[in-house]
């Protein structure tokens, strides 16, 4: 499984990659990997406030429907619009044109509370 050390990983499997005040979420090669060939993805609403550990959308695939959740608190400031028509993206490249979306982050908000690639690694591996 790959696992960038430049991320932060929720024990949910969504990765997180910090840019000035946003935050690009997507879910991991593990995710993608266990979920199977993704068929549909129900992305946030731009401008939804969410909380960090709330659902944030939906990816179906053809084993079974994953809950996507917020790994960081914040207005979404941007959807992927391009998973609407070609969700297997997800598969094809979860850390890079499969992201899902970008978060604003609210005040005072910061990625410390999620896992390093390392203990992402361990999460996975036991």
């Amino acid at each position: 499984m790959i696992v960038p050390e430049d991320l932060r990983y929720s024990t949910d499997h969504e990765w997180a990659r910090l840019d000035g005040a946003r935050v690009r979420v997507g879910i991991t090669d593990y995710a993608q990997d266990a979920l199977g060939d993704v068929v549909f993805v129900e992305l946030p609403t731009v401008g939804a406030l969410v909380q960090a550990g709330s659902l944030l959308g939906e990816v179906e695939s053809t084993k079974s429907v994953s809950e996507l959740y917020a790994p960081a608190s914040g207005r979404v400031a941007e959807a992927n619009a391009a998973l609407t028509d070609a969700p297997e993206r997800l598969n094809e490249d979860p850390y890079g044109e499969g992201w899902i979306c970008e978060i604003e982050l609210g005040d005072g908000e910061t990625l410390d509370h999620l896992l390093d690639a390392a203990a992402y690694r361990q999460l996975i591996e036991t």
